[in-house]
């Protein structure tokens, strides 16, 4: 039997995509961290890997909206980092 995939909705453009395709951005006690290893404990948000998502998301703050707190602009940095990154 095939193991089901998780499947996970993108924070900005509200697209369900698998799990392992999206950047996890998670709410910890120590602030607002992007999540590589999708195994932070605390409050989860999504992100998929398009340049037109990091750009609505840097433009609109999504994230101050999903968190509803006022993220510092290096969580958006390290966001892009963690993109970025996955693409390679």
């Amino acid at each position: 039997m095939e193991k089901k995939v998780p499947m996970r909705m993108c924070i900005v453009c509200r697209e369900m995509k698998p799990k392992n395709e999206l950047v996890r951005i998670v709410k910890t006690a120590n602030g607002i961290v992007a999540d590589k290893t999708g195994k932070v404990s605390g409050r989860g948000a999504y992100i998929c890997h398009s340049q037109e998502c990091l750009k609505k998301l840097k433009k609109a703050k999504i994230l101050n909206k999903v968190f509803q707190t006022e993220v510092d602009e290096s969580v958006y940095l390290a966001v892009e980092e963690a993109l970025l990154a996955n693409e390679e």
